[in-house]
């Protein structure tokens, strides 16, 4: 924790520098904002900072991460950390960008439809940052969805017949788990928990993998 943290802070102060050429780029599908207090600029600024920084640090964190839950691991499953860790950062940043490429905009248009002559938005620049980067970093984190399934049947927990059984309640845990991380709209919770449920799908997959190559270890062994 204190290495990952460390790293964080680093990743801070590195990306600070950046943060001016990235919000014409980030408020793009919202055009021109606002702000309405002196320091929200600078607020706003430094919650795109914290964003970019977790997505700096991100492999170095995973990295730390994976190397904790290996201490726990036997020798011969230590090797599938070198396997997980890189794929962690592939589906953080594909959820990500997931975010910032289709759940955004098409949230951002889902709720401004909702203005009238007698409802004006005007959105603030930190309001409109803080809705990107909860974004980003919930659909990032909900992306790992197929590798924690993978590792549970790498540990035992999961089979693909457990988790075929259970998918009617995987869908209901889904749905209600997009409503919490997402904002309180249809088409943002939809956003997440169709490509969540499609992710499970293929945990599923990874599962039907896992498992065989703990039968052909396990049989070796034997051998």
């Amino acid at each position: 924790m204190i290495k990952s943290a460390g790293a964080y802070v680093l990743a801070l102060c590195l990306c600070y520098s950046y943060v001016g050429k990235l919000i014409p780029v980030l408020t793009h599908p919202a055009g021109r904002l606002v702000f309405t207090a002196p320091g929200e600029a600078f607020s706003a600024t430094m919650i795109l900072d914290a964003v970019l920084a977790l997505l700096v640090a991100s492999p170095y964190i995973l990295y730390q991460i994976w190397a904790f839950v290996a201490g726990a691991l036997k020798p011969s499953e230590k090797k599938f950390v070198l396997i997980f860790a890189p794929l962690s950062l592939v589906f953080f940043i594909s959820g990500g960008a997931f975010a910032y490429f289709v759940a955004v905009p098409m949230a951002y248009r889902f709720l401004m439809s909702f203005s009238s002559e007698y409802l004006v938005p005007m959105v603030t620049v930190k309001n409109y940052l803080g809705f990107l980067g909860h974004m980003i970093v919930a659909f990032g984190a909900a992306f790992e969805l197929p590798l924690v399934l993978a590792f549970l049947a790498k540990i035992g927990i999961a089979t693909p017949e457990f988790l075929c059984q259970k998918r009617r309640h995987a869908i209901i845990i889904i749905l209600i788990a997009a409503a919490f991380l997402t904002p309180p709209d249809i088409a943002s919770q939809l956003t997440l928990a169709i490509p969540l449920m499609i992710l499970y799908e293929l945990g599923i997959i990874f599962v039907k993998i896992f498992c065989r190559i703990n039968s052909h270890e396990n049989n070796y062994t034997k051998e």
